[in-house]
């Protein structure tokens, strides 16, 4: 069974961090789990434009491969301009409708501000939706008052809710696999 994060942040460290630590702690529940982290940071994915996936670069048809051969994800997004970003709304835009059909899919975003607390909520949920996703309902927002300034999560909630959100995505996968 194959967890894949993928954080949508092209710059800063927080969202990555989240989203490990969602993989991480579904392996310490779960050790034979594979997980992997993708982080868009370290990929040139290529701007859609119509042509199909195999003459994208290599880096853009790694990724998507990648997704299509997990089982189970959580997805990372900070928040700019009230918006999930665009790099993850571009990776989207590669996959194919049916990508996440049957599979269970949480989410965690982070944000300077608290006022942001719903933008994955309202702007996420419908397009996994779409994609025919099982949503988890224990998705987690992360302000930046919960990191130190070298990006440790400090807030105990914080860590309990991903903790949470881990459990829940193995119980759902768990279920659903049967």
């Amino acid at each position: 069974m194959k967890l894949v994060g993928i954080s949508g942040a092209l710059i800063g460290a927080k969202t990555a961090k989240i989203v490990n630590e969602v993989l991480n702690r579904a392996k310490e529940k779960n050790p034979g789990l594979d997980i992997e982290l993708v982080d868009l940071r370290d990929y040139q994915i290529e701007f859609v434009d119509g042509r199909p996936l195999e003459s994208y670069n290599d880096d853009t048809k790694n990724v998507v491969e990648k997704i299509l051969e997990a089982d189970f994800f959580v997805i990372g997004t900070p928040v700019y301009q009230a918006s999930i970003t665009g790099a993850l709304k571009n990776l989207f835009d590669h996959l194919p409708t049916t990508v996440f059909e049957t599979k269970v899919v949480g989410f965690v975003s982070t944000a300077g501000s608290n006022h942001h607390s719903l933008v994955a909520e309202n702007q996420l949920r419908p397009i996994l939706s779409f994609f025919k996703a099982l949503v988890a309902s224990k998705n987690v927002f992360v302000s930046n008052d919960s990191f130190n300034r070298e990006n440790e999560i400090i807030n105990e909630d914080v860590n309990r809710r991903l903790s949470e959100l881990a459990e829940e995505l193995l119980f759902l996968q768990g279920k659903l696999k049967g």
